[in-house]
């Protein structure tokens, strides 16, 4: 895809198609700088991106995601408000991203031990490759919060340094909220 200078509006921009994706179309709300903009704009999650891009049908895609994967997941992930399809377990991750975000939850105070519900994808291969096709999401680990697609590593720890993930975690009941220091007079 090609951004053209026509295509530069304020407050949105517009990419342009290919032959293998379709026009994207994002907004940029004016009192958002560019740089939190563009960090939204790759959260799965965000409400910035009108339309998402589908990959073109090729004679080598195959569905992975059976009707019992697929409600396995929904349960999952409509019953608990905070779940994470990990390599490994949380006590015991079997990747740096998978313990990456554990470390982060955990430094976000949420309580591993009770309010995760967590699976280990090296477990269950229909699983693993069923999770990348339901969030559309190709990378392990992924954090779901009160049934919606978070992200993977990289956006919980960019979600970290920000205070975004504080923000949520509070809101959704899994975390406490750090007290603000009082400045000394």
């Amino acid at each position: 895809m090609t951004v053209r200078p026509e295509n530069l509006h304020r407050g949105s921009l517009r990419l342009i198609s290919t032959p293998s994706a379709p026009a994207l179309d994002i907004h940029i709300p004016p009192n958002m700088n560019f740089l939190r903009s563009a960090t939204s704009a790759l959260r799965p999650s965000s409400h910035i991106l009108t339309r998402r891009a589908a990959l073109p049908a090729t004679a080598f895609a195959v569905r992975h995601l059976s009707d019992s994967t697929k409600k396995t997941i929904e349960d999952a992930i409509t019953q608990n408000k905070l779940v994470v399809f990990m390599k490994g377990t949380p006590d015991a991750p079997m990747c740096g991203f998978s313990r990456a975000v554990m470390q982060i939850l955990d430094a976000q105070g949420v309580d591993l031990q009770n309010s995760l519900k967590s699976f280990n994808i090296l477990a269950d291969e229909e699983l693993r490759s069923g999770i990348k096709e339901y969030s559309s999401w190709p990378t392990i680990p992924q954090v779901y919060v009160n049934g919606e697609f978070v992200g993977g590593c990289d956006i919980m720890l960019s979600m970290h340094q920000s205070g975004e993930l504080e923000k949520l975690l509070v809101k959704e009941g899994l975390a406490e909220a750090e007290p603000e220091e009082n400045p000394r007079a």
